[in-house]
């Protein structure tokens, strides 16, 4: 048993979780098929008997914690992480993070006596990555290499059937999407490229199947119930991890600078940036009503249009040479949205000339200020 006072969160003939401190555990009350990406114990398994999330550090400027785990080495601060609340390192199965395990969202799916249990942290805000954008790091045969952060999302998925190897394979696979579902839903950019992230550098994962008890299930994609299941369970539990971590939720995202922060539209000089397209006047009743503006629901319809046109001119799907016009539509359109005056768009968009893709980021400015200095005209 764990050496630690914990705090009971969810109990079934299968598991126990449990919460102390910076750590999150659960205990295998019976034999589980385990596949892991822990340090140690990691890869598949079938004698572990602990499943651990823990905060390992803070999410930024932690430069202590990260020495000393590089001193250790990553499984001699496996070991003593386990040793910190009395486990077995050779039983335990291990994820780390900068996620606070009381943020930790749990939720579970169950169809006909088959249930599945999500338990996730995440954090996006410094190292949200799409697959395929550039790495900063390279191991060789002489260690890791520097081609050069704070945000993982960590998943402890259970089930209490039997799966097949292929089937638990599979479960990975169907468990990955669903986290990047929740990013897609959210729109959570890439802090490295362009792209919708897909997840983040550093994720890891714990996934554990009961390996007793009935007749091993062979599928767990999207069109059995089993994937279903996994698919709900994780894409909700991230979404909610996020929402407490992060504060990223649904209605958050509407914001200006959720929508276009990518290219460039940051909170932190908006009013800088737009200052010399209005007047003074103009401006100082901008900057006294900036959330209405920037939470606007039609002004933030028309930003993700411009997303989506970007996007669209960067993967191929439109021409490069229809880029311009289709921006200048939908600006003429934000114009429009924030003066209350969608009758006008036509003189919006003949006024909005600067329209390229790599001049994006002014065309949305110009269009916010032209809306707004309108607005009470």
């Amino acid at each position: 048993m764990m050496a630690h006072t914990m705090e009971e969160m969810k109990a079934t003939p299968d598991f126990r979780l449990a919460r102390s401190g910076r750590f999150l555990v659960a205990e295998l009350l019976r034999p589980h098929s385990v596949l892991s990406t822990s340090v140690r114990g990691g890869g598949r398994q079938d004698s572990l008997r602990y499943l651990v999330n823990h905060q390992s550090c803070e999410g930024a400027g932690h430069r202590e914690r990260y020495e000393m785990i590089s001193e250790m080495g990553q499984e001699g601060y496996h070991d003593s992480a386990c040793a910190e609340i009395g486990l077995d390192p050779a039983a335990v199965a291990m994820m780390g993070t900068a996620a606070n395990m009381n943020y930790a969202a749990l939720v579970d799916a169950a169809h006909e006596g088959l249930c599945v249990m999500a338990v996730v942290t995440a954090g996006v805000r410094g190292n949200a990555t799409c697959a395929g954008d550039p790495s900063g790091w390279c191991e060789t045969a002489e260690g890791w290499r520097k081609v050069e952060q704070a945000g993982t999302i960590n998943t402890m998925l259970l089930m209490n059937r039997p799966l097949t190897e292929g089937a638990l394979a599979r479960a990975v696979v169907t468990m990955t999407e669903a986290k990047s579902a929740a990013l897609q839903r959210l729109a959570v950019r890439s802090r490295y490229s362009p792209d919708v992230a897909t997840g983040t550098g550093t994720d890891q994962y714990c996934l554990a199947a009961a390996s007793t008890g009935a007749r091993p299930l062979t599928s767990s994609g999207p069109h059995v119930m089993l994937g279903e299941l996994i698919g709900r369970a994780v894409r909700d539990a991230t979404m909610e991890a996020l929402r407490w971590q992060n504060g990223l939720e649904p209605s958050e995202t509407r914001g200006l600078f959720h929508a276009l922060g990518w290219i460039g539209l940051k909170e932190a000089t908006f009013f800088d940036d737009i200052a010399g397209r209005l007047t003074g006047r103009e401006l100082e009743l901008l900057r006294s009503n900036g959330k209405p503006v920037i939470y606007e629901p039609l002004v933030a319809a028309s930003a993700y249009a411009v997303a989506a046109v970007l996007d669209r001119v960067r993967y191929g799907t439109l021409p490069a040479g229809a880029a311009s016009e289709a921006l200048r539509q939908q600006a003429a359109l934000m114009a429009a949205n924030l003066a209350a005056k969608p009758e006008n768009w036509p003189e919006y968009r003949r006024a909005l000339v600067r329209a390229e893709p790599e001049h994006a980021r002014e065309l949305v400015l110009d269009a916010i200020a032209l809306g707004w200095s309108s607005k009470w005209k």
